[in-house]
C-alpha cells in the first residue's frame, strides 16, 4: 500500500497549469472534516452489527462479518478522543486495506471525493500536543475550509490492535 498521497494526472479537469492534483475521500467526525486517499478505500457501508471482541483496545468496537470475512471496526471518535455518539442513518463504516490488513473504521459521514491540487496542501506545524497529529499528512485548504489530510498507514499501525 502507498504511503504517499495518490497523484492524478494534470489534465484530471484542472487544465494543464495546476500540477499534482490528489483525490481524497473526505468524511466527517463532528465538527471537523477529514480525508484520506481514494486508493486506500476498499468500499463504504452502512453500519452493521458489530460483535464486541473481549480486552480489545477502547477503539476498537468488535468486528463485524462483511462477505465471509471478519473484519475489526475502529471507533475513529474514540481513537481520536472525541466524545462518543449514537449511529445515525448518516453513520458510516469505511472499508481500507492497510498494511495488508483489511479493517473498518466509523465516521459520522461521507461527504465526498475531493480533488486537491499540490499547492492547496500544506504540512501541519506541529502542536506539541501528540495524540493524532502524528497520522496527519497534510493540511488542504478547500472553499474557504479546512480538510485534515490523514495517513492510513500512521494512524492503524501494528499497535492499534
Amino acid at each position: 500500500m502507498q504511503n504517499t498521497l495518490t497523484k492524478v494526472l494534470p489534465h484530471d479537469g484542472f487544465g494543464e497549469d495546476c500540477g499534482v492534483v490528489l483525490q481524497m475521500v473526505s468524511f466527517q467526525l463532528g465538527d471537523e472534516v477529514f480525508a484520506i486517499d481514494i486508493l486506500g478505500v476498499q468500499e463504504i457501508i452502512r453500519m452493521l452489527d458489530i460483535t464486541q471482541v473481549p480486552n480489545a483496545p477502547h477503539y476498537v468496537d468488535g468486528v463485524v462479518n462483511l462477505r465471509g470475512k471478519v473484519i475489526p471496526i475502529i471507533n475513529l471518535r474514540a481513537r481520536f478522543g472525541l466524545s462518543g455518539t449514537e449511529p445515525t442513518k448518516d453513520t458510516r463504516i469505511v472499508v481500507v486495506e492497510v498494511a495488508n490488513m483489511i479493517l473498518g473504521f466509523i465516521v459520522d459521514s461521507v461527504e465526498e471525493v475531493l480533488r486537491l491540487s499540490e499547492e492547496n496542501i500544506e504540512i501541519p506545524a506541529p502542536t506539541g500536543r501528540g495524540g493524532t497529529e502524528e497520522c496527519h499528512k497534510g493540511v488542504g485548504r478547500v472553499n474557504g475550509s479546512l480538510v485534515l489530510l490523514l495517513d492510513l498507514e500512521r494512524l492503524f499501525n501494528n499497535q492499534t490492535f
